[in-house]
């Protein structure tokens, strides 16, 4: 396992958790809002930008984003994914 690779494991696990921080304001909002975002990747875009109200939302979006790709990039540039 390369340094690269050791590094995407976090940023990663912030994206997830980030991810459901917005899952659990959704199910807390309407369980069905909360099943639609669970299953329905457009509708996770959706509610994460218009209707997830939060005093930190720019942070949270940005763990989301930000920790995805960033992780992505990263482990993608270690090579781990061409094993």
């Amino acid at each position: 396992m390369t340094i690269l690779a050791i590094l995407a494991i976090p940023l990663l696990l912030v994206s997830v958790v980030c991810s459901i921080i917005v899952l659990i304001d959704a199910f807390q909002n309407e369980v069905w809002k909360g099943l639609l975002f669970f299953f329905c990747s457009l509708y996770a875009l959706y509610y994460t930008f218009v209707e997830f109200d939060s005093d930190k939302k720019v942070l949270i979006l940005a763990g989301i984003f930000g920790g995805s790709i960033l992780g992505w990039t990263l482990l993608g540039a270690s090579g781990v994914m061409a094993h």
